[in-house]
């Protein structure tokens, strides 16, 4: 398991969620395993663009937000997680529903990781591929 934090619940992790561009979307963290976090969001009002299909930036920030969220219960508490690099191939149109996020970790390293994001719909469709690459930082003093 490459989760460095041993009670992570789902509950913890929507609550670290709570009052930000993730729950402002409607993004809610459905499930997480030994090397995978899956978060879901939903193709309405919010996410849509003007044409009534999921807008191509709501895919990244999906993909961000799920990709980070995973790199950052995957390291110690005195480290943090920083995005560097996002990238994303929008593959086909969803006008409805929900689409989900599935983050797995491409490389796991002192100073960088590299995740995947596959978005699919509920029919298990790819929508969006995308590649986020994080800097692992120590984390600010408060």
């Amino acid at each position: 398991m490459f989760y460095n934090h041993k009670n992570i619940t789902l509950e913890s992790l929507n609550k670290r969620l709570q009052n930000t561009l993730a729950s402002h979307l409607g993004m809610e963290v459905t499930e997480f395993g030994d090397h995978y976090l899956i978060m879901k969001m939903p193709v309405d009002h919010r996410t849509i663009q003007p044409m009534g299909v999921l807008n191509g930036g709501a895919s990244m920030a999906l993909a961000e937000t799920v990709g980070s969220l995973a790199a950052n219960i995957s390291i110690s508490d005195e480290k943090a997680c920083v995005g560097l690099d996002i990238n994303g191939n929008h593959i086909k149109s969803v006008r409805s529903g929900f689409v989900f996020g599935k983050a797995v970790p491409l490389h796991l390293g002192n100073r960088t990781h590299v995740w995947e994001i596959k978005i699919k719909d509920a029919s298990d469709t790819l929508i969006c591929i995308s590649r986020l690459t994080v800097a692992v930082i120590d984390r600010p003093k408060n």
